[in-house]
């Protein structure tokens, strides 16, 4: 096998969540390019359709339905209808997440759980199908962030303990699963990209953001697309249980 040849997805089945905007898309594409099928999941089911356009134009196929990861059931679908329709799955992208920038003292107890149900527990749930499902080894990658590193500050606590929680639950995840089921768990921390969340920042901050970060810029969708294929891929074969910052050197020591 070449070198170029450990990026390719070739025959592999990828799944992946909050594929209805942003980032999501981005992984899609991504994923097709390198040769997987895809099994798309959201809450804004006809949204999917744009996604899946970007697959087909990859020349891949793909399926999806309705999900709310918040929901075991759902999770449950979401995994079984890749089975039916592939036979398999081997890679699982934990994307849907919600944001939120409530300062601590007036942040609701609902408010705080409907963070942490989604970005994490959410993440957990769709990885106990996974693997419950997956036969022959496979990756998954958690989305975190850097606010689960470091705090930007952005009076984010929900969001940031739910994206620290996330990087726990990789880590464990690869203890568990990585010798005994052949199923690599590693994270991603995305710095700052354009995105549906990122959009509702003031543009002020948004300029601050690029003037703390030393690249000075937001970044690229598929410059995380593109780290992402190297550790769902073969080429990142020896990698477990880390979490990858992609931001522009913005959480460097």
């Amino acid at each position: 096998m070449s070198i170029l040849d450990r990026f390719k997805l070739d025959g592999k089945v990828a799944v992946v969540t909050g594929a209805s905007s942003g980032l999501g898309v981005a992984f899609s594409k991504a994923l097709a390019e390198a040769g997987a099928d895809l099994v798309l999941g959201a809450r804004r089911e006809e949204r999917l359709a744009d996604t899946g356009a970007l697959v087909t134009a990859a020349g891949r196929t793909w399926v999806g339905r309705k999900t709310d990861v918040t929901k075991t059931e759902d999770c449950a679908a979401l995994i079984a209808l890749a089975i039916e329709k592939y036979g398999r799955v081997d890679i699982l992208v934990n994307n849907a997440g919600v944001g939120t920038a409530v300062p601590a003292t007036k942040e609701t107890p609902d408010q705080y759980r409907s963070v942490i149900e989604t970005n994490l527990m959410g993440s957990y749930w769709m990885a106990q199908e996974f693997a419950k499902a997956n036969k022959n080894g496979g990756a998954i990658v958690n989305i975190s962030s850097v606010l689960g590193l470091k705090p930007q500050g952005l009076p984010q606590a929900a969001y940031a303990s739910s994206k620290a929680g996330v990087i726990g639950l990789t880590r464990d995840l690869a203890a568990q699963w990585t010798g005994r089921k052949n199923i690599r768990v590693n994270a991603l921390a995305p710095g700052f990209f354009p995105s549906e969340m990122s959009d509702e920042l003031p543009k002020d901050m948004v300029e601050m953001i690029k003037m703390f970060t030393p690249s000075g810029r937001l970044g690229d969708p598929e410059e995380l697309a593109a780290t992402l294929i190297w550790l769902v891929s073969d080429a990142s074969s020896y990698v477990t249980g880390i979490t990858v910052p992609v931001d522009g050197g913005l959480v460097m020591p």
